[in-house]
């Protein structure tokens, strides 16, 4: 399997850690990008992505290789400590640009194929809030599978870990690799997933915006054709 971590920080603390711990135990094909350092630019709300196409966006380019490793992976990681109870700026700032690509606009097909993780951590609290943050993304992309962990690791670095949290952390990230790994090639969306698409699939009829009415139409998706479906 394919997998690429969007770390929502550039530096290599817990959170970094817990992500590539669990990756390595689905597979050894990784991708990893750092924000800000692979992409920080601030969606500028000029609306192209949605009017026109996303290759209209003023960051196309620089966002384009994020974009092509997360379409060509089988899991997504998304991964960002705790900053004020919520994500990391940059992931916010990573997260805007994908607005054109919720189910009420045009949807990646291959997205309702996929598994996503999210991953954060805290001295103390906030991963709830910051989990939501990504996995809200996750869900309006069509992410067939979804799961999510986040732990308190009551240290502002790796070394500073308990060993009995670290042992904690091998635990549950095995059994979420194990979930994935079981599920390979044979995800699907789940009711409230389907059930989005329906009412977007509605919507859709009526073409209240052009360019994805006919992204639906090329699409089929306004029909009987389904992105789940082979």
């Amino acid at each position: 399997m394919k997998i690429v971590i969007i770390h929502g920080q550039n530096h290599k603390g817990s959170t970094y850690r817990i992500a590539r711990i669990l990756a390595e135990k689905i597979s050894c094909d990784i991708k990893e990008f750092f924000l800000p350092r692979d992409f920080g630019e601030f969606c500028v709300g000029c609306t192209k992505c949605f009017e026109e196409s996303e290759t209209k966006c003023p960051h196309y380019e620089k966002l384009n290789p994020l974009t092509e490793a997360m379409d060509e992976a089988d899991v997504i990681i998304l991964a960002s400590p705790v900053y004020v109870y919520h994500a990391t700026g940059a992931m916010k700032v990573f997260l805007d640009h994908y607005g054109y690509r919720w189910m009420v606009h045009r949807p990646e097909e291959s997205m309702f194929k996929k598994q996503g993780v999210c991953i954060s951590t805290a001295a103390g609290a906030g991963m709830n809030s910051t989990n939501k943050d990504m996995l809200d993304s996750m869900f309006f992309w069509g992410i067939a599978k979804r799961y999510k962990y986040g732990t308190a690791v009551a240290a502002v670095n790796w070394d500073s870990v308990s060993e009995k949290k670290k042992r904690e952390i091998d635990k549950i990230t095995s059994k979420i690799a194990k979930k994935i790994i079981k599920n390979s090639n044979k995800v699907k969306p789940g009711i409230k997933t389907k059930a989005f698409f329906l009412m977007m699939h509605f919507m859709q009829k009526n073409g209240f915006n052009p360019c994805d009415a006919k992204y639906w139409e090329a699409k089929g998706w306004t029909g009987q054709k389904r992105p789940w479906r082979t």
